[in-house]
Protein backbone atom coordinates (compact mmCIF):
# COMPACT_ATOMS: atom_id res chain seq x y z
CA UNK A 1 0.00 0.00 0.00
CA UNK A 2 2.86 2.42 0.70
CA UNK A 3 4.45 2.19 -2.61
CA UNK A 4 1.25 2.57 -4.09
CA UNK A 5 0.77 5.81 -3.23
CA UNK A 6 3.43 7.02 -4.77
CA UNK A 7 1.53 6.52 -8.68
CA UNK A 8 -2.13 6.63 -7.13
CA UNK A 9 -4.21 9.83 -7.35
CA UNK A 10 -6.50 10.39 -4.03
CA UNK A 11 -9.68 8.86 -5.44
CA UNK A 12 -7.44 5.79 -6.73
CA UNK A 13 -5.78 5.10 -3.39
CA UNK A 14 -9.10 4.69 -1.73
CA UNK A 15 -10.14 2.53 -4.27
CA UNK A 16 -7.34 0.22 -4.28
CA UNK A 17 -7.70 -1.80 -1.08
CA UNK A 18 -9.89 -1.72 2.11
CA UNK A 19 -9.01 0.75 4.74
CA UNK A 20 -8.11 -1.15 8.16
CA UNK A 21 -7.28 2.01 9.90
CA UNK A 22 -7.80 5.41 10.16
CA UNK A 23 -5.89 7.87 12.42
CA UNK A 24 -7.45 11.26 13.45
CA UNK A 25 -5.72 14.35 14.57
CA UNK A 26 -7.31 16.09 17.09
CA UNK A 27 -6.61 19.26 19.23
CA UNK A 28 -9.66 21.95 19.93
CA UNK A 29 -13.23 21.54 20.53
CA UNK A 30 -14.42 22.16 17.53
CA UNK A 31 -12.22 19.12 16.10
CA UNK A 32 -14.04 17.03 19.22
CA UNK A 33 -17.15 17.82 17.98
CA UNK A 34 -16.35 16.87 14.39
CA UNK A 35 -14.64 13.30 15.63
CA UNK A 36 -17.83 11.91 17.49
CA UNK A 37 -19.49 11.58 14.08
CA UNK A 38 -16.46 9.92 12.24
CA UNK A 39 -15.38 7.93 15.57
CA UNK A 40 -19.28 6.66 15.98
CA UNK A 41 -19.35 5.69 12.06
CA UNK A 42 -15.99 3.82 12.45
CA UNK A 43 -17.25 1.99 15.04
CA UNK A 44 -20.27 1.14 13.27
CA UNK A 45 -18.18 -0.29 10.37
CA UNK A 46 -15.40 -1.58 12.84
CA UNK A 47 -12.96 0.27 11.23
CA UNK A 48 -9.54 0.44 13.36
CA UNK A 49 -9.82 4.22 14.41
CA UNK A 50 -6.65 5.41 16.36
CA UNK A 51 -7.19 9.04 18.17
CA UNK A 52 -4.49 11.32 18.87
CA UNK A 53 -5.12 14.65 21.13
CA UNK A 54 -2.82 16.86 21.03
CA UNK A 55 -3.71 18.85 23.65
CA UNK A 56 -3.71 22.35 21.73
CA UNK A 57 -6.60 22.65 24.24
CA UNK A 58 -5.66 21.18 27.20
CA UNK A 59 -8.09 22.70 29.95
CA UNK A 60 -11.07 20.10 30.57
CA UNK A 61 -13.77 22.10 29.89
CA UNK A 62 -12.27 22.54 26.38
CA UNK A 63 -11.08 18.92 26.05
CA UNK A 64 -11.83 15.73 27.99
CA UNK A 65 -15.67 16.59 29.32
CA UNK A 66 -16.22 16.79 25.23
CA UNK A 67 -15.23 13.56 24.23
CA UNK A 68 -17.24 12.02 27.72
CA UNK A 69 -20.25 14.40 26.76
CA UNK A 70 -20.00 13.65 23.07
CA UNK A 71 -19.50 9.73 23.38
CA UNK A 72 -16.07 9.35 22.22
CA UNK A 73 -13.57 7.06 23.46
CA UNK A 74 -10.99 8.26 24.94
CA UNK A 75 -8.13 9.20 22.88
CA UNK A 76 -5.28 6.25 22.23
CA UNK A 77 -2.60 8.91 22.24
CA UNK A 78 -2.25 12.41 24.35
CA UNK A 79 0.55 14.60 23.03
CA UNK A 80 0.21 16.83 25.45
CA UNK A 81 1.96 19.80 23.67
CA UNK A 82 -0.33 22.47 25.69
CA UNK A 83 -0.01 26.23 25.13
CA UNK A 84 2.31 28.20 22.99
CA UNK A 85 2.74 30.48 20.29
CA UNK A 86 1.69 29.39 17.02
CA UNK A 87 5.49 28.52 15.50
CA UNK A 88 6.58 26.37 19.22
CA UNK A 89 2.58 24.51 19.37
CA UNK A 90 2.81 23.44 15.55
CA UNK A 91 6.72 22.07 16.17
CA UNK A 92 5.51 20.12 18.99
CA UNK A 93 2.96 18.53 17.24
CA UNK A 94 4.98 17.61 14.40
CA UNK A 95 7.57 16.58 16.57
CA UNK A 96 5.80 14.30 19.14
CA UNK A 97 3.48 13.24 16.21
CA UNK A 98 6.24 11.57 13.89
CA UNK A 99 6.66 8.71 16.35
CA UNK A 100 3.39 7.82 16.66
CA UNK A 101 2.71 7.56 12.85
CA UNK A 102 5.95 6.02 12.10
CA UNK A 103 4.65 3.20 14.69
CA UNK A 104 1.37 3.13 13.91
CA UNK A 105 1.80 3.26 9.90
CA UNK A 106 -2.22 4.10 9.33
CA UNK A 107 -4.13 3.51 5.74
CA UNK A 108 -5.09 7.55 6.10
CA UNK A 109 -4.35 10.26 8.49
CA UNK A 110 -7.59 12.60 9.14
CA UNK A 111 -7.10 16.06 9.70
CA UNK A 112 -10.23 18.38 11.06
CA UNK A 113 -10.49 21.54 10.20
CA UNK A 114 -8.22 24.38 10.87
CA UNK A 115 -6.09 24.87 13.32
CA UNK A 116 -2.32 24.47 14.31
CA UNK A 117 -2.98 20.78 15.49
CA UNK A 118 -4.55 20.12 11.42
CA UNK A 119 -1.27 22.02 9.71
CA UNK A 120 0.98 19.93 11.47
CA UNK A 121 -1.04 16.51 11.68
CA UNK A 122 -1.03 16.76 7.53
CA UNK A 123 3.06 18.19 7.40
CA UNK A 124 3.58 15.27 9.49
CA UNK A 125 1.65 12.20 7.57
CA UNK A 126 3.10 14.02 4.13
CA UNK A 127 6.75 13.75 5.31
CA UNK A 128 6.40 9.96 6.41
CA UNK A 129 4.19 9.76 2.47
CA UNK A 130 1.17 8.56 4.36
CA UNK A 131 -2.39 9.34 2.68
CA UNK A 132 -3.99 12.63 4.19
CA UNK A 133 -7.57 13.21 4.27
CA UNK A 134 -8.27 17.06 5.18
CA UNK A 135 -12.19 16.95 6.75
CA UNK A 136 -14.09 20.45 6.23
CA UNK A 137 -11.73 21.77 3.26
CA UNK A 138 -12.05 24.35 1.11
CA UNK A 139 -13.50 27.21 3.53
CA UNK A 140 -11.62 30.63 3.14
CA UNK A 141 -11.94 33.37 4.55
CA UNK A 142 -9.52 35.59 2.22
CA UNK A 143 -8.05 36.61 5.06
CA UNK A 144 -4.51 35.67 5.83
CA UNK A 145 -4.09 38.09 8.78
CA UNK A 146 -6.23 35.12 10.71
CA UNK A 147 -4.09 32.70 11.99
CA UNK A 148 -6.56 30.00 11.13
CA UNK A 149 -6.69 30.90 7.05
CA UNK A 150 -2.98 29.84 5.89
CA UNK A 151 -3.55 26.69 7.97
CA UNK A 152 -6.69 25.76 5.94
CA UNK A 153 -4.84 26.62 2.97
CA UNK A 154 -1.49 24.46 3.31
CA UNK A 155 -3.49 21.69 4.29
CA UNK A 156 -5.67 21.59 1.57
CA UNK A 157 -2.68 22.07 -0.54
CA UNK A 158 -0.67 19.13 1.00
CA UNK A 159 -3.63 16.81 1.89
CA UNK A 160 -4.27 13.97 -0.87
CA UNK A 161 -8.21 13.76 -0.48
CA UNK A 162 -9.79 16.81 0.03
CA UNK A 163 -13.77 16.56 2.48
CA UNK A 164 -15.66 19.46 1.38
CA UNK A 165 -18.75 20.71 3.41
CA UNK A 166 -20.18 23.05 1.07
CA UNK A 167 -20.66 23.49 -2.63
CA UNK A 168 -18.78 27.04 -2.25
CA UNK A 169 -16.09 24.88 -0.83
CA UNK A 170 -15.41 22.73 -3.75
CA UNK A 171 -15.41 25.94 -5.94
CA UNK A 172 -12.98 27.18 -3.92
CA UNK A 173 -11.18 23.98 -3.71
CA UNK A 174 -11.25 24.10 -7.95
CA UNK A 175 -10.38 27.34 -8.22
CA UNK A 176 -7.13 26.69 -6.48
CA UNK A 177 -6.23 23.62 -9.02
CA UNK A 178 -7.64 21.00 -6.42
CA UNK A 179 -10.91 19.89 -8.14
CA UNK A 180 -9.75 16.40 -9.02
CA UNK A 181 -8.87 15.45 -5.45
CA UNK A 182 -11.85 17.25 -3.68
CA UNK A 183 -15.33 15.40 -2.78
CA UNK A 184 -18.57 16.95 -1.21
CA UNK A 185 -19.23 15.12 1.33
CA UNK A 186 -22.18 17.60 3.93
CA UNK A 187 -20.49 19.24 6.91
CA UNK A 188 -20.14 16.48 10.05
CA UNK A 189 -21.45 19.49 12.92
CA UNK A 190 -24.81 18.68 11.23
CA UNK A 191 -24.69 15.30 11.80
CA UNK A 192 -23.68 15.91 15.58
CA UNK A 193 -26.38 18.46 16.10
CA UNK A 194 -29.40 16.61 14.13
CA UNK A 195 -28.14 13.40 17.13
CA UNK A 196 -28.04 16.41 19.96
CA UNK A 197 -31.05 18.34 19.32
CA UNK A 198 -32.74 14.87 19.21
CA UNK A 199 -32.44 14.97 22.68
CA UNK A 200 -32.83 17.99 24.75
CA UNK A 201 -34.78 16.76 27.41
CA UNK A 202 -32.65 18.92 29.71
CA UNK A 203 -33.06 22.03 28.44
CA UNK A 204 -35.09 23.75 30.84
CA UNK A 205 -32.30 22.38 33.56
CA UNK A 206 -29.72 24.27 31.62
CA UNK A 207 -31.47 28.02 31.63
CA UNK A 208 -32.87 27.45 35.28
CA UNK A 209 -29.43 26.88 36.09
CA UNK A 210 -27.94 30.36 34.27
CA UNK A 211 -31.16 32.03 35.47
CA UNK A 212 -32.60 32.57 31.74
CA UNK A 213 -35.86 32.55 30.05
CA UNK A 214 -36.35 31.04 26.16
CA UNK A 215 -36.34 33.72 24.21
CA UNK A 216 -35.24 36.71 26.01
CA UNK A 217 -31.58 36.17 26.01
CA UNK A 218 -28.43 35.85 23.34
CA UNK A 219 -25.77 33.43 23.69
CA UNK A 220 -22.17 34.86 23.03
CA UNK A 221 -18.66 33.53 22.37
CA UNK A 222 -15.37 35.97 21.58
CA UNK A 223 -12.42 34.47 21.55
CA UNK A 224 -10.82 35.52 18.26
CA UNK A 225 -6.95 37.13 18.87
CA UNK A 226 -8.61 39.44 16.34
CA UNK A 227 -11.01 40.70 19.23
CA UNK A 228 -8.82 39.68 22.06
CA UNK A 229 -5.86 40.91 21.52
CA UNK A 230 -6.21 44.62 21.16
CA UNK A 231 -7.77 46.06 24.68
CA UNK A 232 -9.34 48.77 22.90
CA UNK A 233 -11.45 46.52 20.48
CA UNK A 234 -12.08 44.43 23.55
CA UNK A 235 -13.66 46.77 25.63
CA UNK A 236 -15.63 48.22 22.51
CA UNK A 237 -17.39 44.59 22.13
CA UNK A 238 -17.71 43.79 26.07
CA UNK A 239 -19.18 47.22 26.21
CA UNK A 240 -21.71 47.21 23.18
CA UNK A 241 -23.12 43.74 24.76
CA UNK A 242 -23.77 45.24 28.48
CA UNK A 243 -25.63 48.06 26.46
CA UNK A 244 -28.14 45.66 24.89
CA UNK A 245 -31.87 45.94 25.95
CA UNK A 246 -32.15 41.84 26.52
CA UNK A 247 -29.95 39.38 29.33
CA UNK A 248 -26.23 37.98 26.97
CA UNK A 249 -25.22 34.93 28.49
CA UNK A 250 -21.45 35.13 27.43
CA UNK A 251 -19.39 32.02 27.62
CA UNK A 252 -15.69 32.75 28.33
CA UNK A 253 -13.42 30.65 26.40
CA UNK A 254 -9.74 30.88 28.14
CA UNK A 255 -8.33 33.13 25.69
CA UNK A 256 -11.30 35.68 26.67
CA UNK A 257 -10.51 35.71 30.18
CA UNK A 258 -6.80 35.36 29.88
CA UNK A 259 -6.95 38.71 27.91
CA UNK A 260 -9.93 40.20 29.94
CA UNK A 261 -7.70 39.80 33.16
CA UNK A 262 -4.89 41.31 31.43
CA UNK A 263 -6.17 44.14 30.30
CA UNK A 264 -8.62 44.94 32.87
CA UNK A 265 -11.75 44.36 30.96
CA UNK A 266 -14.72 43.50 33.14
CA UNK A 267 -17.02 40.96 31.81
CA UNK A 268 -20.01 41.36 34.56
CA UNK A 269 -21.76 44.56 33.72
CA UNK A 270 -25.30 45.50 32.11
CA UNK A 271 -26.60 42.98 30.21
CA UNK A 272 -23.62 40.86 30.17
CA UNK A 273 -23.29 37.70 32.38
CA UNK A 274 -20.27 35.66 31.93
CA UNK A 275 -20.36 32.04 32.13
CA UNK A 276 -17.44 28.80 32.22
CA UNK A 277 -17.81 27.20 28.65
CA UNK A 278 -20.79 24.46 28.69
CA UNK A 279 -21.04 20.80 27.36
CA UNK A 280 -21.64 20.70 23.93
CA UNK A 281 -25.71 19.09 24.67
CA UNK A 282 -25.50 21.99 27.15
CA UNK A 283 -24.66 24.83 24.34
CA UNK A 284 -27.38 23.06 21.68
CA UNK A 285 -29.51 23.50 24.02
CA UNK A 286 -29.04 26.98 25.09
CA UNK A 287 -28.59 28.40 21.52
CA UNK A 288 -31.36 26.37 20.50
CA UNK A 289 -34.47 28.27 23.05
CA UNK A 290 -31.77 31.67 22.03
CA UNK A 291 -33.60 34.75 20.32
CA UNK A 292 -30.21 35.03 19.29
CA UNK A 293 -26.05 34.49 19.17
CA UNK A 294 -23.40 36.98 19.02
CA UNK A 295 -19.60 35.46 18.12
CA UNK A 296 -16.92 35.41 16.46
CA UNK A 297 -16.51 31.45 16.28
CA UNK A 298 -17.22 29.89 12.52
CA UNK A 299 -18.33 26.69 14.28
CA UNK A 300 -21.43 28.73 16.39
CA UNK A 301 -22.76 30.88 13.32
CA UNK A 302 -23.22 27.67 11.52
CA UNK A 303 -24.83 26.01 14.49
CA UNK A 304 -26.97 29.13 14.86
CA UNK A 305 -28.03 28.75 11.23
CA UNK A 306 -29.08 24.91 11.25
CA UNK A 307 -30.97 25.58 14.49
CA UNK A 308 -32.97 28.57 13.23
CA UNK A 309 -30.89 30.90 15.55
CA UNK A 310 -30.47 34.47 13.96
CA UNK A 311 -26.57 35.09 14.35
CA UNK A 312 -24.48 38.49 14.36
CA UNK A 313 -20.74 37.98 13.60
CA UNK A 314 -18.40 39.99 15.21
CA UNK A 315 -16.23 39.79 12.45
CA UNK A 316 -15.54 41.76 8.88
CA UNK A 317 -15.71 37.80 6.92
CA UNK A 318 -17.34 34.85 7.61
CA UNK A 319 -15.62 31.60 5.95
CA UNK A 320 -19.88 29.87 5.81
CA UNK A 321 -20.79 32.29 3.61
CA UNK A 322 -24.00 30.45 3.34
CA UNK A 323 -25.19 31.42 6.85
CA UNK A 324 -25.76 35.41 5.26
CA UNK A 325 -28.36 34.31 2.95
CA UNK A 326 -31.74 36.06 4.05
CA UNK A 327 -30.44 37.60 7.33
CA UNK A 328 -30.07 34.75 9.50
CA UNK A 329 -26.28 35.73 10.13
CA UNK A 330 -24.94 39.33 9.82
CA UNK A 331 -21.26 40.79 10.17
CA UNK A 332 -20.60 44.00 12.28
CA UNK A 333 -18.49 45.88 14.41
CA UNK A 334 -18.94 46.80 17.61
CA UNK A 335 -20.26 49.62 18.51
CA UNK A 336 -24.51 50.86 17.02
CA UNK A 337 -24.25 48.36 14.26
CA UNK A 338 -23.78 45.10 16.95
CA UNK A 339 -26.58 46.85 18.92
CA UNK A 340 -28.68 47.07 16.05
CA UNK A 341 -28.16 43.76 14.84
CA UNK A 342 -28.44 41.78 17.83
CA UNK A 343 -31.99 44.02 18.10
CA UNK A 344 -32.89 42.99 14.75
CA UNK A 345 -36.34 41.17 13.84
CA UNK A 346 -36.00 37.48 13.53
CA UNK A 347 -35.63 36.67 9.12
CA UNK A 348 -38.35 34.96 7.84
CA UNK A 349 -37.88 30.83 7.89
CA UNK A 350 -36.00 29.25 5.43
CA UNK A 351 -35.56 25.54 3.80
CA UNK A 352 -32.25 25.74 2.39
CA UNK A 353 -29.69 23.07 3.87
CA UNK A 354 -26.49 24.05 2.23
CA UNK A 355 -24.26 22.34 5.13
CA UNK A 356 -26.16 18.71 4.36
CA UNK A 357 -28.73 16.77 5.71
CA UNK A 358 -26.82 14.76 8.48
CA UNK A 359 -24.94 11.56 6.75
CA UNK A 360 -21.26 13.92 6.26
CA UNK A 361 -19.51 10.74 8.46
CA UNK A 362 -20.68 8.14 6.29
CA UNK A 363 -20.00 10.21 3.06
CA UNK A 364 -16.06 10.74 4.54
CA UNK A 365 -15.51 7.31 5.17
CA UNK A 366 -16.73 6.61 1.91
CA UNK A 367 -14.50 8.72 -0.29
CA UNK A 368 -11.98 7.44 1.88
CA UNK A 369 -12.57 3.68 0.23
CA UNK A 370 -13.68 2.30 4.19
Amino acid sequence: MRGERDRLGAGEHAAASTVVRLLSVVGARPQFVKLAPVAAECARRKIDHVIVHTGQHYETALSEVFFTDLGIEDAHVHLSVGSGTHGAQTAAILERLEPVLTQRRPDWVMVYGDTNSTLAGALTAVKLRLPVAHLEAGLRSFNRAMPEEPNRVLTDHAADLLLAPTTTAMQHLAAEGLGSRSRLVGDVMVDVLHRQRASLGHADAVLARLHVVGGTYSVATIHRAENTDDPVRLEAIVATLARLGHRVVLLVHPRLRDRAAEHGVRLDRGALRSHDPLAYAELVALVDRARGVITDSGGLQKEAFVLGVPCTTVRRETEWVETLENGWNVLVEPGAELVSAASRPRPEPTSAAPYGTGRAAAAALDALGC
